[in-house]
């Protein structure tokens, strides 16, 4: 029992000379480590609403909303911080994780505690959706798809969808928001469509 006695003894003098091994928060701002995993942010420049995030999200923390109007589809991203279990799910598999700024990131943020729920959320602007031209369904985003179209480079050209995404996102095409219909042609494959779509018009058709 002598020696457990002087180990004791000997980090009792060090805290009285170095002092305490805690910080001093809340009354010194206190600096986490490096890697540490706070608070979950949003970026509206780097998202492009793919909703990897919140395939991953094993608390079911992040939802997306896609609200579909008369003209426009629109896609927002958002964050419950209340649910969120901090385990970086989301940052590590972002689809922009590599990109200047990455979608999500954890910053070193960590005092989060609050009363109302409503404002522990992070949120993205709204992001227009592309839907498909003949059955009407949602395909992705718009910035998704442009993503996908400059990593590819020239082999994107390959893909219709892709093609006339890009040409849209430059202004060299027109947007129109069309209705469904119940028939495919030829023509069809020239547009932005859906897979089950795009099946439709190069297989059963042809």
């Amino acid at each position: 029992m002598r020696y457990p006695k002087l180990r004791e003894l000997r980090e009792a003098i060090t805290a009285l000379i170095k002092g305490p091994y805690t910080s001093k928060f809340p009354y010194e701002p206190h600096e986490p480590a490096k890697r540490f995993r706070g608070k979950p942010v949003y970026s509206n420049e780097g998202c492009i609403a793919c909703t990897a995030c919140a395939l991953v999200c094993p608390t079911r923390a992040i939802e997306f909303r896609d609200v579909v109007t008369k003209g426009k589809a629109m896609r927002k991203m958002i964050l419950h911080l209340d649910e969120c279990h901090y385990c970086g799910q989301c940052s590590a598999l972002c689809t922009t994780r590599d990109d200047v700024p990455p979608g999500i990131k954890h910053t070193s943020e960590f005092d989060l505690a609050g009363f109302d729920r409503a404002i522990m959320v992070s949120t993205t602007d709204e992001k227009e959706l592309a839907v498909c031209e003949i059955c009407g369904d949602i395909i992705t985003s718009k910035a998704h798809l442009n993503w996908i179209a400059t990593k590819l480079g020239p082999l994107a050209f390959s893909n219709p969808t892709l093609f006339i995404a890009s040409l849209k996102g430059l202004g060299f095409s027109e947007d129109v928001f069309q209705t469904a219909k119940d028939y495919v042609s030829r023509s069809d494959r020239i547009k932005i469509v859906c897979a089950k779509c795009r099946r439709k018009t190069t297989i059963e058709q042809f």
